[in-house]
């Protein structure tokens, strides 16, 4: 996996109040994964103070804004940091940006596309795969649950998804 690969932490929503601070929506592990981080975007952004806002986001301030059109002018935003600045892993655990963009295979070895991107909807992850284009046409995605059951193994290469789950 690439150590740089940028990896999003939350995105910036808009101004609070009037002295530069900006609203986050927190995309990773909540606050208590973002608050270690001070620099996100390859150093663009420094944290000046950062406080949980006890709905589910955050409140920031950071060095060089210092009013609310200061502010408001980063809506939309996503702060990143490298994939290396994040905690290792347990066994088992993974970062979807990590399996965003692996080639996804059968059980049985037939290429099945790409993962596209992973959701939780509330009862667990989900991977989207996409098959390859055909005839110039968008490839069709599919859904498969990231489960044990239809995801039997993954690496850094590849993911392995049962051939009871292929649609």
């Amino acid at each position: 996996m690439d150590q740089d690969k940028p990896v999003a932490l939350a995105a910036i929503t808009g101004a609070h109040g009037v002295a530069g601070d900006v609203r986050l929506k927190l995309l990773g592990e909540g606050f208590e994964g973002l608050k270690p981080h001070k620099s996100f975007n390859g150093g663009e952004l420094t944290v000046a103070h950062m406080r949980n806002d006890g709905k589910g986001g955050a409140i920031a301030h950071f060095a060089g804004i210092s009013n609310r059109n200061a502010a408001e002018a980063l809506r939309g935003t996503v702060l990143t940091v490298p994939r290396s600045a994040l905690p290792p892993l347990e066994d088992g655990e993974y970062y979807h940006a990590d399996l965003v963009g692996l080639t996804a295979v059968s059980d049985a070895g037939d290429p099945l596309g790409t993962v596209v991107a992973v959701e939780n909807f509330g009862a667990g992850d989900v991977i989207e795969i996409e098959r390859p284009a055909e005839d110039g046409k968008p490839g069709r995605r599919f859904m498969v649950p990231m489960n044990a059951d239809a995801v039997p193994e993954w690496d850094a290469q590849r993911l392995v998804v049962a051939s009871d789950f292929v649609t």
